[in-house]
């Protein structure tokens, strides 16, 4: 078989909103992401062969990477058969931008197989049709940094636009994962139909704040600016022993965190690598006090996101 008849690509997992971002704000994180092989078959149907790591429906219209493939060959006019297999590097409904990594795998992956049909602004856009068919909602936040990498900002949404943020170089992250699930649609429901004009004029400033301070690397600011107004006191709820986890923390040394998405993952933000090994060791410590399940990860902000591994 030809390189072009099959590809293997790699999209990071992802960290959305950091906390005052809802919806807008991403990082992706270089430990851990979603594999995808894609193969050119001669059946003008798009399959799913095998999914590893998660119980994800193999009907292609209801499984994200298949429905995205679906979508972009409908777009093309064409009727090649894709054969997909699919290596979930983390459970879905984690809040670690699950069903983007799949979405962004599918769409990077067949433009590959193509002959890169697709511009990048057209990739996002199927990205945000399988966290559609994933969530109901057609965000690009997770997306993009499945994408791109990086810390990524969604300026707006119609038309699209997504400015690629710096990142500090000594910027590290830990994300804690309890093994329990938060679906994004289910985390929405939670969330009031209304905002009262304190908590989005805070929101905007914290969001100006955390942008300046990445650009002047202030790691000081960027703590102080993870404060989420709109999401987080409706969604800490549904998380056991965030209060806590949150705490032990900053008492670590960690500039600040949050929920990582809709949750129950958490993130916290480190200056170094040192620091951050002191937080997941702390974290990691107190986490096992409950009776939860969880996995814990440190990982460098990706340099690159969605790309061929093979």
């Amino acid at each position: 078989m030809s390189q072009t008849e099959s590809i293997k690509v790699f999209t990071p997992a992802t960290i959305a909103n950091l906390s005052c971002g809802f919806d807008v704000l991403s990082l992706g994180l270089e430990a851990l992401g979603d594999e995808l092989i894609l193969t050119k078959t001669d059946q003008h149907e798009v399959r799913i062969c095998a999914i590893h790591g998660a119980d994800l429906s193999l009907e292609p219209l209801k499984n994200v990477a298949s429905a995205v493939v679906i979508k972009m060959l409908e777009d093309l006019g064409s009727d090649q058969g894709i054969d997909l297999e699919l290596f979930k590097g983390y459970k879905p409904g984690s809040g670690l931008g699950s069903s983007a990594a799949s979405g962004v795998a599918a769409a990077f992956g067949l433009n590959e197989l193509m002959g890169k049909r697709f511009s990048s602004n057209e990739l996002l856009e199927y990205g945000r049709y399988g966290e559609n068919v994933a969530s109901g909602a057609f965000i690009c936040d997770n997306v993009s940094s499945a994408l791109f990498g990086g810390i990524n900002l969604v300026r707006c949404y119609q038309p699209l636009d997504v400015m690629r943020l710096p990142v500090p170089e000594e910027l590290h992250v830990v994300a804690l994962h309890p093994q329990i699930s938060i679906k994004t649609s289910e985390a929405r429901t939670v969330l009031p139909e209304k905002v009262e004009m304190w908590k989005a004029t805070a929101q905007a400033g914290n969001l100006a704040g955390l942008v300046s301070a990445l650009y002047t690397s202030d790691y000081k600011r960027i703590g102080e600016c993870l404060r989420d107004e709109l999401a987080e006191p409706y969604r800490s709820a549904l998380i056991p022993a965030y209060e806590l986890t949150q705490e032990v923390a900053r008492s670590a040394g960690a500039l600040g965190g949050g929920i990582s998405g809709s949750g129950p993952s958490m993130y916290f933000l480190c200056e170094g690598l040192a620091s951050a090994k002191e937080v997941k060791a702390a974290v990691e410590e107190a986490y096992a006090s409950t009776s939860i399940d969880f996995n814990i990860y440190l990982s460098k902000v990706a340099s690159e996101g969605a790309r061929i591994i093979s």
